[in-house]
């Protein structure tokens, strides 16, 4: 699918979501995480799409794939390449160039629970490289700005949504 073909579907898409705006609230599916071995979990999704992470060796992990923390960073810096591709189609902009790289700080004492640290990262940062044809850099930058403001994963870590724990014990349900 090419440009062209990105700007008809997100324009039809907005077209319907415009004349039928309660078509554009959704409840996503939940994916379900278990334990393989070790730390290995292996994450599946509800059309039985999956991945699995683990840990490094140094926090008892085998480190044979990537940890959940290095999902969190790709899901960002690959929502946000996603989103300014999309939107550079829309605007009929030609990249020539698209790398988003998302790196992050934390302190590792958080995880093991020593001191009083949190376990997330105390900062994310997101470089952009971006090129294209007929384009002033101000062009970029505007499109840019515009993806900070509409990307899925971004916004949703900027705007930290609550999040709902409940725990539910398996022996008190079969004991029911």
């Amino acid at each position: 699918m090419g440009p062209s073909d990105i700007k008809v579907e997100l324009d039809r898409l907005s077209n319907a979501v415009r004349a039928n705006p309660h078509m554009a609230r959704t409840t996503f599916a939940p994916v379900i995480a278990t334990v393989d071995n070790r730390l290995r979990c292996r994450v599946t999704g509800a059309s039985g799409e999956q991945i699995e992470t683990d840990m490094p060796r140094a926090m008892g992990g085998e480190n044979a794939n990537p940890s959940p923390g290095w999902f969190f960073r790709a899901s960002l810096a690959a929502c946000c390449a996603t989103m300014i591709t999309a939107q550079a189609a829309r605007l009929g902009i030609v990249l020539t160039k698209l790398e988003v790289r998302v790196g992050a700080d934390g302190d590792t004492r958080g995880i093991l629970g020593l001191d009083d640290i949190s376990a997330g990262y105390s900062a994310l940062t997101t470089d952009v490289e971006i090129g294209a044809q007929a384009a002033d850099p101000e062009q970029l930058r505007d499109l840019v700005r515009w993806v900070e403001a509409h990307s899925p994963v971004g916004c949703t870590v900027r705007d930290s949504p609550p999040n709902t724990l409940r725990v539910v014990i398996a022996d008190e349900i079969a004991a029911t």
